[in-house]
């Protein structure tokens, strides 16, 4: 009887062995099966150490990148393909945010169930939410230049336009590759938003300060807050209130609306504003920005303005320009259609929203940059046909011999509700580089 006892608690511990090495097993599958499928050495995946499956297209179907057994294989078009280069990546995988790295599990077709099975073994075509025209466009207008442009439907969360330069054709690679090649600044970068931040000085204010509308200041063109430290502009506006302000956009007023409303409060803002957080864009994370907030003074002031510490992510910048196109309600930008009934339901989940300001908040700041284009920016002669509500940006960068420039905004247009994000480096004041770059590319996008 004994010697049956410890034969059953013998089998017992060997069954309790067993199901626990099947539960790590599970585990490790679960957690490691990505990893274990895309290892360079399945043959079933690499060819020569390169992706051979997989496929990405536009949204009208029109294809960006194809993995072979003999290479990569792109889009007809050289500007195309330049322009959609940090999303497709280049034939060394040197960009971040490429396909065949930053979609390669969903390249190969890996499952937990199939694992990478299938029956023709070709990997899965997937397609994304760019316009491969768009892009094309988006990157002749940049004419080289470093920086970024990105439009997205403020709709849905879709991204229609996602161009990065520095760029190159990935078919006719330069000997020498210019710095920041490879680096995707639509997601991967931060840069100091220079006076687009006053949108989020705007809010806070119209949200935390009783006068925000009625509030007026004197713009002399310098205001000093003592031991020789100084806010200037550089001409004088004279009286100015919230909305004459931000038209001429005058760093005195804002400094001085900073101070308003406190650093407690712009960082409320900031935060609410989605402007500190990383966005995961169909796995591909974009940078947080990052702030400092003083509790008062030049430096509040500065920060108040879009200087001193603000460092901003351009995706998300156009994210809360999105949300003020959209009630104060933004969706959150992705880049992959989702085709099957499964990434349907996922996308379901992941594309949340995200109240940042209040409606009747919304509403004022849409007025205030419609204004902005009409009164200020020429809109008639520079923005031909187009509902735009738009705030420019001049960021001066330490050690840089010109400014950073930059240009968001959105289309208050049914039909086309896109918002959109322009940053051209060392490209000077607001409504030139920036400016012109987003009329092209908005024409383009309106088929204009």
């Amino acid at each position: 009887m004994k010697k049956i006892e410890r034969r059953a608690i013998m089998c017992l511990l060997v069954a309790v062995v067993l199901v626990m090495g099947l539960c790590v097993f599970i585990y490790r599958d679960v957690s490691e099966g990505t990893s274990w499928a895309t290892f360079q050495g399945n043959r079933d995946v690499y060819a020569d150490g390169k992706l051979a499956k997989g496929a990405l297209y536009d949204r009208h179907g029109e294809l960006l990148m194809r993995n072979t057994k003999d290479g990569m294989v792109f889009n007809e078009s050289s500007d195309v393909r330049a322009g959609c280069m940090h999303i497709t990546g280049d034939k060394g995988s040197n960009i971040a945010t490429g396909a065949n790295r930053a979609f390669l599990d969903k390249l190969i077709g890996y499952d937990f169930v199939n694992g990478i099975y299938a029956l023709n073994n070709a990997g899965i075509d997937l397609y994304s939410t760019l316009d491969a025209g768009l892009c094309a466009a988006a990157y002749d207008a940049m004419e080289g230049q470093s920086g970024t442009v990105g439009i997205f439907n403020y709709q849905t969360g879709e991204i229609l336009c996602m161009v990065s330069g520095p760029s190159y054709d990935p078919l006719d690679p330069p000997e020498e590759v210019e710095s920041g090649t490879y680096i995707n600044h639509f997601t991967s970068s931060t840069f100091a938003p220079g006076s687009t931040f006053k949108l989020v000085t705007s809010a806070a204010a119209i949200e935390t300060v009783d006068d925000a509308f009625s509030y007026e200041y004197k713009c002399t063109g310098v205001e000093d807050y003592g031991h020789g430290d100084k806010v200037t502009d550089e001409e004088a506006h004279g009286t100015v209130d919230l909305k004459k302000a931000l038209e001429v956009s005058c760093n005195c007023y804002f400094g001085k609306l900073a101070g308003k409303v406190g650093g407690e409060q712009m960082k409320n803002y900031t935060e609410k504003a989605g402007l500190m957080d990383s966005y995961d864009i169909n796995g591909i994370h974009t940078k947080e920005g990052t702030f400092d907030f003083p509790e008062g003074g030049v430096n509040l002031a500065w920060t108040g303005i879009g200087q001193y510490h603000d460092m901003v992510n351009p995706c998300g910048m156009m994210v809360y320009v999105g949300s003020i196109a959209n009630g104060g309600e933004a969706h959150m930008p992705y880049i992959l259609d989702p085709r099957s009934l499964v990434d349907k339901q996922v996308s379901k989940i992941t594309n949340r929203t995200k109240q940042m300001i209040e409606p009747e908040t919304a509403e004022s700041l849409k007025e205030m940059m419609a204004n902005n284009v009409k009164e200020h920016y020429d809109g008639d002669y520079n923005f031909p046909g187009l509902p735009l509500c738009a705030k420019t940006g001049t960021a001066e960068v330490e050690g840089q011999d010109s400014p950073n420039s930059w240009f968001v905004g959105f289309l208050d247009d049914t039909e086309h509700p896109y918002a959109f994000v322009v940053l051209i480096e060392k490209g000077g004041y607001g409504i030139d580089a920036a400016g012109s770059v987003a009329n092209k590319v908005l024409q383009e996008a309106v088929g204009n």
